[in-house]
């Protein structure tokens, strides 16, 4: 790999390569990227999808869309600093290709803000409602229309392949979607392999799969483009790295915060959790001046994600070679001298909100309320194949927007569009589906 060709500003379409020097300067190809991404609706949806609580009626606790933008904040800050380290590494880089450090910030914070614009309403369990469907329930039937493939995207239904699916898939007067540059799709890309085959091995790429059937072809171009290419195996491109880190950082500490600000943690118990994390940086006269607990946990937040931020980009210039080469095998935050504190606040975090009764009450009816919208509208999709529909499955049918393309010749296409637009749905809007259809 080499850091020239990584910055690809290719898009979907381009007939000639993008040069940085000539970009506009005041608004270059990869901030364009960052705007496409949150003017889009799939990214406005994040507004109403569960982080961690579903349902939840409380102010201060995350949504996807605000854990999106905290986590494109954190990636520009580690985008550039890296960026300064690799242009004092590599001159030519900007001498000659015109590249700055903000560069690298965009496309970071263009990637982290889109990292989980594919996720399903009511967090994890939306991904593994939509998957049981598929393996348990009535849609286990299609099985034999289908590839192992295509079987195995729809029974382990992936929110990182639905979000590149969204980012770059091609419709009728919209071709490669929101086309942004290669380098943003490279870097979004966590994990660059198809759902089968399923490898489980230690490298963190391998982790889950980045890229249905149906869009393996698409990013086989982009990765091509990007030098990601090595035998029959697709490598990740290195600022995903920090893409994965940036989001590490804000879920360790902003769900840890959540569970603080809704009792479920005891204030003064977290609060010891992370002076942990930042003995070594923190001001303790300017704590002890703080005479209320909200403030107090705020600056250990903020310096804790400060702290993490500074040695991730510490971290990726130690380890930049193997990572070039594509041997690096764990995240950065694996590598974290403060792994152990991390660990903590994360099995603290799972106790106390993760596996909390209402957080497991609430996942169980987002559960049902994806099972049967996906029975309703698989069911008049593929009935309305066959000639076979009934009044109400072509009053269901109306109900989907244009945009949704259903293939009559093509079952896995068929299905696979019907999983990832109940998947756009926010948690309210599948709620008032489901009421409906009760």
């Amino acid at each position: 790999m080499n850091w020239e060709q990584l910055l690809s500003l290719k898009r979907k379409g381009d007939q000639q390569k993008r040069i940085r020097a000539e970009q506009d300067p005041t608004r270059s190809g990869f901030e364009v990227d960052y705007d496409r991404i949150i003017f889009s609706a799939a990214f406005r949806n994040l507004q109403d999808k569960t982080q961690v609580i579903p349902f939840s009626k409380t102010d201060f606790v995350h949504t996807r869309l605000t854990h999106s933008l905290e986590v494109s904040v954190v990636g520009r800050s580690l985008g550039r600093m890296a960026g300064q380290r690799l242009l004092d590494k590599y001159p030519e880089l900007s001498t000659t290709h015109g590249y700055t450090i903000n560069d690298f910030g965009a496309i970071v914070a263009a990637a982290s803000l889109a990292h989980d614009i594919g996720n399903p309403p009511f967090g994890h369990s939306g991904e593994q409602a939509i998957g049981d469907y598929f393996a348990n329930g009535a849609g286990a039937s299609y099985k034999n229309q289908l590839t192992p493939t295509q079987h195995q995207d729809l029974t382990h239904f992936e929110g990182n392949a639905n979000g590149l699916k969204i980012l770059m898939e091609s419709r009728e007067g919209v071709p490669g979607g929101l086309r942004l540059s290669y380098a943003t799709l490279g870097a979004f890309t966590k994990y660059p392999k198809a759902s089968l085959p399923h490898k489980p091995t230690k490298n963190v790429a391998d982790k889950k799969f980045g890229f249905f059937n149906a869009q393996q072809a698409d990013y086989q171009a982009v990765a091509t483009d990007l030098g990601l290419v090595k035998g029959d195996k697709l490598m990740r491109h290195p600022l995903a790295y920090l893409v994965e880190a940036a989001d590490d950082i804000c879920y360790t500490l902003i769900d840890f915060e959540d569970g603080i600000n809704l009792g479920w943690i005891s204030e003064d118990y977290a609060l010891e959790y992370l002076i942990k994390l930042v003995k070594d940086t923190i001001d303790t006269n300017k704590y002890q001046q703080l005479t209320t607990k909200t403030d107090r946990l705020a600056y250990l937040r903020a310096l804790s994600i400060s702290t993490l931020i500074q040695e991730a980009a510490q971290l990726f210039m130690q380890h930049e070679q193997e990572i070039m080469a594509g041997t690096f095998a764990s995240s950065l935050t694996d590598r974290s001298q403060y792994k152990a504190q991390i660990k903590d606040i994360i099995d603290l975090s799972i106790r106390n909100i993760y596996q909390a009764q209402e957080v497991v009450e609430k996942e169980l009816k987002g559960y049902q309320v994806i099972l049967r919208l996906l029975d309703v509208f698989v069911g008049a999709a593929v009935r309305n194949q066959a000639d076979k529909a009934s009044a109400f499955d072509k009053l269901a049918l109306q109900c989907l927007p244009d945009t949704l393309t259903l293939p009559q010749d093509d079952t896995y296409k068929l299905l696979l569009n019907i999983s990832c637009y109940v998947a756009s749905l926010t948690d309210g809007k599948a709620l008032e589906w489901y009421q409906k259809m009760a």
